[in-house]
């Protein structure tokens, strides 16, 4: 199958200009960026689009075999750049999209000008053998999955306006959540797993592009150790703290969000 057409790829903004490629999160489809791609357009071709399972993608795509890990949702990417032909592209990464780019680029680096990962996490549960903080214990993800699994509708509304983390801003939750429970609950299930069990601390040295961290200051799900170890796990990096609270800066904070991509994108593309 396409991969323009199983992932709904949609392209907009200036023809010819540098290629930003914009992937959601979980629980989320492209319409997660639509505060940001208004400010991108004049300056960037913006490429969007749905992993299988989200939003307007091919349902019927959608295989536990292949979507099992993080590295089927990275061959899509490669697909994607592929089929799309636009050269190089600024893959914006947001939470576990960011390691699906990271695993994508240390794949095939000719296909990436650069990385924005923005909120990522390599490895959601704590490591005391090593130190590592990821900001979770592996009990609170075994509870997280375990609510999931016996009542997804009711998870989503319990966890969207902690991920949101703007509690004064209840709009932004109540969006989040709507999103989540679109998502059909089988598919979540899986991609729950994929998303808080998944480990990619050991990929992150394989990332051979220029690469942008953009951690939040406040962020219950990604909390800013995590965005230090990215950082320094890969190498020439940099790192950016945003004055963006919560885990989605790109509803929370679009035009911090869009300068962070922007500035990057055109300090590379120099």
């Amino acid at each position: 199958m396409a991969a323009l057409s199983r992932n709904y790829v949609t392209v907009t903004g200036r023809d010819g200009g540098p290629v930003v490629m914009l992937a959601h999160g979980f629980g989320c489809d492209q319409n997660m960026w639509r505060l940001v791609v208004p400010l991108l357009e004049s300056d960037f071709t913006v490429v969007l689009f749905d992993h299988v399972g989200a939003g307007r993608s091919d349902l019927s795509a959608w295989s536990e075999e292949r979507y099992s890990s993080l590295d089927g949702y990275a061959e899509d990417i490669l697909e994607i750049c592929r089929e799309l032909d636009l050269g190089p592209v600024t893959f914006v990464g947001h939470s576990v999209s960011a390691m699906m780019g990271v695993l994508a680029a240390a794949r095939q680096p000719e296909a990436f000008a650069a990385l924005v990962l923005l909120a990522p996490s390599p490895c959601f549960i704590d490591d005391p053998a090593t130190g590592y903080r990821g900001g979770f214990s592996a009990g609170d993800i075994d509870e997280l999955l375990g609510s999931l699994d016996a009542n997804y509708l009711g998870w989503s509304g319990a966890m969207a306006p902690v991920i949101m983390g703007n509690p004064g801003r209840p709009e932004l939750g109540e969006e989040l959540t709507n999103s989540f429970c679109r998502t059909d609950p089988d598919i979540a299930r899986v991609f729950a797993r994929v998303t808080f069990l998944s480990d990619n601390r050991d990929d992150l040295a394989r990332v051979s592009v220029p690469a942008l961290v953009a951690q939040c200051s406040s962020d219950a799900i990604a909390p800013p150790e995590v965005g230090a170890f990215v950082h320094a796990q890969i190498p020439g990096s940099r790192l950016v703290t945003l004055n963006a609270t919560g885990h989605c800066p790109q509803l929370a904070a679009p035009e911090e969000t869009a300068a962070a991509i922007s500035e990057f994108t055109e300090a590379v593309a120099r």
